[in-house]
């Protein structure tokens, strides 16, 4: 876990907020099958495959699949700089994740993405720290970080999981 007390409070936070600004609906199938900020920084380690929706120029949806890290209450994940993802995403910074583990586990972020790495421009502070984590990840070989791939934090303003067993996740 790489979460800070801090990191924590916000993450329960947003995670309390959201699930109170919700719909009726949503409330009555979530509030008694969720988990604190502290057990899903437990369960989200690692690489968690992520489906990534943006929206086109005409306003269509599309969905897509990346890798998604999540780390101190935020998603990362990249793609190909001449994907069509990163073209919706340099427009349109509006972005929503899902991440699901079959009917255990499901993480619903909504938020607005911050580019890392630009093609052009300074990186993001922070952006040498993530490089050498995606980097111990892949392989620093795996890419050519410069110029192949771009990296996205998706900073969330919403954020809901559904847990049907705790105990079963977290093992």
């Amino acid at each position: 876990m790489r979460e800070t007390p801090a990191d924590l409070r916000a993450i329960q936070d947003l995670l309390d907020a959201s699930l109170a600004r919700s719909t009726s609906h949503l409330r009555s199938i979530v509030t008694e099958r969720t988990i604190t900020a502290e057990q899903l920084t437990r369960v989200l380690t690692g690489m968690c495959t992520l489906a990534l929706s943006t929206v086109t120029a005409k306003g269509e949806p599309r969905i897509s699949g990346v890798d998604g890290h999540f780390l101190r209450g935020k998603w990362y994940f990249g793609t190909a700089r001449t994907a069509a993802k990163a073209r919706h995403l340099a427009a349109r910074p509006a972005a929503s994740v899902a991440h699901l583990r079959g009917e255990d586990l499901g993480v619903f972020t909504h938020g607005t993405v911050e580019i890392l790495n630009p093609a052009d421009g300074e990186p993001a502070a922070d952006w040498p720290d993530l490089l050498a984590y995606f980097k111990d990840f892949y392989g620093s070989t795996a890419f050519d970080w410069d110029n192949e791939v771009v990296y996205y934090r998706l900073q969330p303003h919403w954020m809901v999981v559904y847990a049907a067993d705790v105990d079963k996740l977290i093992g």
